[in-house]
């Protein structure tokens, strides 16, 4: 079976980056994680892409005169890969014109809420502090806004009265790890079908 090729965008520790490939080599997988993006030179998930063996390339913006030369680089690495969805996991930059227009709804990224609620960072003391009763994640397509594209899958996690930001966090990743694998699968199932702002699953 021909996998799907994915690229992975990250900044951090790669958590959800590494359920991916977890998930990828498991039985019957249709996708398979083939390259990794990072701008932090000292992100763990580096770590996690070597120990993993999969190529990943330290990208740094300050290298580049403006965003579009940034992400025409990254672009390059995209091409020499032949890398059909790109996944962002903890990447700290929003996607420009370059990306949005080469990679089409072929951009996906995960939010630790329930979007439209609390976008950006720190989403989950947003939350808190609003007292909402129940959050959780967020798989959607990306667009040129912040956390603002067409939604494709969410698991809703409650808020007890005792969580703080790490308490809620964890059981949010937990539920992360889970359905960011399921969604990268009906991508290239060839389930997810885009009407406006809705995520048809077929």
């Amino acid at each position: 079976m021909n996998k799907g090729r994915v690229a992975v965008f990250l900044s951090g520790r790669g958590s959800n980056f590494a359920a991916m490939v977890r998930a990828s080599r498991s039985a019957n997988a249709n996708f398979s994680v083939c390259l990794v993006i990072c701008d932090r030179k000292d992100a763990p998930g580096l770590k996690k892409a070597a120990r993993f063996n999969i190529p990943a390339h330290y990208i740094s913006p300050k290298q580049f005169p403006d965003k579009a030369a940034y992400e025409n680089e990254i672009c390059a690495h995209l091409q020499r890969e032949k890398i059909e969805l790109i996944c962002l996991a903890g990447y700290m930059r929003l996607a420009g014109p370059v990306l949005l227009t080469r990679y089409p709804w072929r951009i996906m990224n995960i939010h630790p809420a329930l979007l439209p609620s609390f976008p950006g960072l720190d989403a989950q003391e947003q939350a808190l502090r609003y007292g909402v009763k129940v959050s959780g994640c967020t798989v959607h397509f990306v667009d040129a806004g912040t956390d603002s594209g067409p939604v494709i899958a969410q698991r809703a996690v409650a808020v007890r009265d005792d969580d703080n930001a790490v308490t809620l966090s964890k059981r949010i990743l937990r539920q992360e790890h889970r359905l960011y694998p399921w969604a990268i699968r009906q991508f290239f199932a060839g389930r997810l079908q885009i009407r406006g702002r809705n995520v048809i699953i077929k």
